[in-house]
């Protein structure tokens, strides 16, 4: 009976709230009751404790899925990046070697260009060495009246100038007429002169010759009205004629019309007007009223 009574008791203290319980007087329970009261609570407490890891472990897993599949995506985006840097890295590197390879081109094409305008320097010197030298074959005729060299030619006037003052010489010099240029007035540049007659004879040694008869002989006509016969030009003129080349160069450049007139004259355009100079001195006292001409020419003179 006692046994029932205590296995009856227990059943009842088993319904009762873990909270009522407290509020009993534990103390007065016996030993073993007490005991097997701790050891359910523990059991309890126990399962509570795995149903508590069971949902922590399943939160824990999903999360760590979460990031399993975040740290994918990164890793991918990651692999994008740097196949669009490599891509980026292979653009710059090719516009490089393009930026390159044009560069060594403009370097050709510079240099070219360079030994293009030495090149045409050199042959514009040989050519204006070359027309100094065969220049230097020519006789100038000064004084014959205009009309006369329109009606006959500057040929046939050289030949009668031959034949009246030289008859014995007509048949050993053989001649080339080559051109006729005016010389400009030298007290009034801007009136033009009867051209003078420029013969270009096939030998040097005929000029000489010729010239030396004409100093010899020391009045030279043409059909009675005195004229002259000079040397087209002499070394010193050729040098003159040379030391205005740069300086044509620089005018023509600027558009100022520049002309090399008999002998070693140089003219051009300027303000309007049309100024000439025999020398370098004349044109530098003139270009330090000009400012403008003086800062275009101030290297050359």
């Amino acid at each position: 009976m006692k046994r029932q009574r205590a296995m009856y008791q227990m059943k009842e203290r088993d319904k009762i709230p873990e909270k009522q319980l407290n509020e009993v007087e534990i103390g007065n329970l016996p030993e073993k009751e007490f005991r097997i009261m701790i050891v359910k609570m523990i059991q309890d407490l126990g399962k509570t404790m795995e149903a508590k890891i069971e949902k922590m472990q399943e939160m824990f897993n999903e999360d760590l899925e979460k990031l399993k599949n975040k740290q994918t995506e990164m890793n991918n985006t990651i692999t994008e990046m740097k196949n669009t840097l490599e891509g980026i890295n292979s653009r710059i590197t090719e516009a490089e070697e393009r930026i390159s390879d044009l560069e060594n081109r403009m370097m050709e094409f510079t240099a070219t260009e360079q030994n293009k305008e030495k090149r045409m320097k050199r042959n514009e010197d040989s050519l204006r060495d070359l027309w100094d030298n065969i220049k230097c074959n020519n006789i100038c005729i000064i004084g014959v009246p205009e009309g006369e060299k329109r009606e006959k030619g500057p040929e046939k006037i050289f030949e009668e100038i031959i034949v009246e003052n030289f008859p014995n010489m007509g048949k050993e010099i053989a001649t080339q007429v080559q051109e006729a240029q005016r010389v400009p007035y030298r007290i009034n540049p801007r009136r033009n002169t009867p051209r003078h007659i420029v013969i270009k004879l096939a030998k040097i040694k005929d000029k000489e010759k010729l010239l030396k008869a004409a100093r010899e002989k020391r009045q030279i006509t043409y059909k009675g009205t005195p004229i002259r016969l000079t040397a087209d030009f002499s070394a010193e003129t050729l040098q003159a004629r040379k030391d205005w080349h740069d300086i044509l160069k620089v005018m023509k450049g600027k558009n100022l019309q520049p002309r090399l007139l008999y002998p070693a004259r140089i003219s051009f355009r300027f303000d309007g007007e049309i100024k000439s100079f025999t020398d370098k001195q004349k044109l530098r006292e003139f270009s330090t009223t000009k400012p403008a001409l003086q800062q275009m020419l101030k290297e050359l003179l």
